[in-house]
């Protein structure tokens, strides 16, 4: 049974976005055996936690499934790839509806404060040297989340334009072939250099890199507020304003569920 709350979380509409791309997965027998958990009621737990903040430990008994199986399906699921699955599913709905702009692209990060360290943190810089991780995000021309990524506290932004531009996947168009380049690249001035502007140049991008001295201030966030905007959102998942987890695969994990339920949103709002 699916409860008000569960439903909320996960309407019957993106679980069946979602429910195709679970991997199998089998509880280990105990005991003379065991049902299985159910795999939605697992999910709607996971989105529970990114979504509310709370540890593991304080997930409510209503979702039907033990904190220890929910943890443990939702660290097999990371291993397995799944939530950067998901996330190429909504984009690929997306793409197919035409609600994907590729006029430009727009790039920029957040620092978060990582508790208890771990993999991939750093001292930040803006956070008095205190450990911490930088949330990277690729957005379309409307502030739509198409690549995310996660780096050390101390790490200069512009080291991840690189590899957000390659990791934008192949994603499905109204007309023709798959698409995966923008024509363009907005980014601030963390992100400008001779070499990022070539490589650009190279790849068809042109790039919209603010330069010191010369843009000014004034049109620097004419279109990069839309990123801005979709960081904030980011905020409204409790579990990415404060970094908790060790291992950098399982809170990388939690910041690409977050940008797949901002994709769900938009193809919900465009009904």
């Amino acid at each position: 049974m699916v409860d008000a709350l569960s439903r909320r979380l996960v309407p019957d509409e993106l679980w069946e976005l979602v429910e195709p791309l679970i991997p199998e997965v089998k509880d280990r027998p105990q005991g003379g055996g065991r049902a299985p958990a159910n795999p939605r009621m697992v999910f709607t737990a996971i989105v529970y936690v990114l979504t509310s903040g709370c540890a593991w430990r304080w997930l409510p008994p209503s979702f039907g499934v033990k904190v220890p199986t929910a943890h443990r399906w939702f660290v097999r699921w990371t291993e397995a790839g799944l939530w950067a699955r998901i996330h190429h599913a909504m984009l690929d709905e997306l793409g197919g509806q035409g609600l994907i702009d590729w006029s430009r692209a727009v790039v920029d990060a957040a620092h978060v404060r990582a508790k208890k360290g771990g993999s991939m943190t750093g001292p930040s810089p803006v956070d008095r040297g205190k450990p911490g991780s930088k949330l990277h995000m690729l957005s379309d021309a409307t502030g739509l989340p198409m690549v995310t990524g996660i780096s050390a506290g101390n790490t200069a932004d512009g080291d991840a334009m690189i590899p957000l531009v390659n990791a934008i996947p192949p994603v499905r168009s109204r007309r023709g072939p798959r698409r995966r380049k923008p024509a363009k690249l907005h980014g601030d001035k963390a992100y400008n250099s001779r070499a990022r502007r070539r490589w650009l140049r190279d790849k068809g991008i042109r790039p919209r890199l603010a330069r010191k001295d010369i843009e000014p201030k004034e049109r620097l966030g004419r279109h990069r507020w839309v990123i801005e905007r979709s960081m904030a959102w980011f905020t409204g998942y409790r579990r990415l304003t404060l970094r908790y987890e060790r291992r950098a695969d399982t809170f990388k994990a939690f910041l690409a569920l977050a940008a797949a339920l901002v994709c769900f949103k938009r193809l919900q709002h465009a009904k």
